[in-house]
Formats: structure tokens, sequence, C-alpha cells
């Protein structure tokens, strides 16, 4: 599934959409930056509830196919500008992270 196709979810919209026709395969859920630097794989949607300026650079090293904002929360200052100059798609969701990732597993699935 395509991350444009994952943005038209109920509960889900774009902040940055710079690679939409970019496949997710996977799910993983982190907030610990270091942390999802050594887990997250390639293709990966990442949930999180961080959403700073050091998140595109964490999703970019990973090669995550989005990052998902979890919980309504809405990108800082700068982040989505960011994220589409380094390539990475931002997506923001209503629901918690939990919520969100059995969504996204659904869709994916």
């Amino acid at each position: 599934m395509t991350v444009r196709e994952l943005a038209a979810l109920s509960g889900f919209s774009a902040a940055a959409l710079p690679q939409p026709e970019r496949v997710a395969d996977g799910v993983y859920i982190g907030d610990l930056l270091s942390w999802v630097m050594g887990r997250a794989r390639e293709g990966n949607v990442w949930i999180t509830i961080m959403s700073n300026r050091n998140v595109p650079a964490v999703a970019a090293l990973c090669d995550a196919a989005c990052v998902v904002l979890a919980e309504g929360v809405q990108p800082d200052e700068g982040m989505a500008a960011l994220a589409a100059e380094k390539g990475v798609n931002v997506l923001l969701s209503t629901y918690g992270a939990y919520e969100t990732a059995l969504r996204l597993h659904a869709a994916l699935s």
C-alpha cells in the first residue's frame, strides 16, 4: 500500500508527502529516537508522538516509508518543511498510537 493511500484512510491526513508512491510494508512504534534508529526497518511506517526536527533525520536514516504523528500531534515549526526537504513522508493521525497501529495493520494486511 502506498503512503498516499494510507493518507486517505479515515482519521489520517498528510503534513508532508514528498514521496507519495512510497510503499509501506510494516509498522514500528517508538518515541526514543536512538531506539528507533536501531530497530525500525526500511519501508516501515513509524508511529510516534515526537514531532521535533530530529524525527525526519531519523526517518531518513531508517529509510521509513513515512512517519505518523499519533494522538493528534502536530509537527513542530519547521518539521514538515525539513521532512519534505529530506524526502520523508509525514502523516497525522487523530488516533492514539495503539489504534493507529491497528488501523495501519488492517490496511497493510
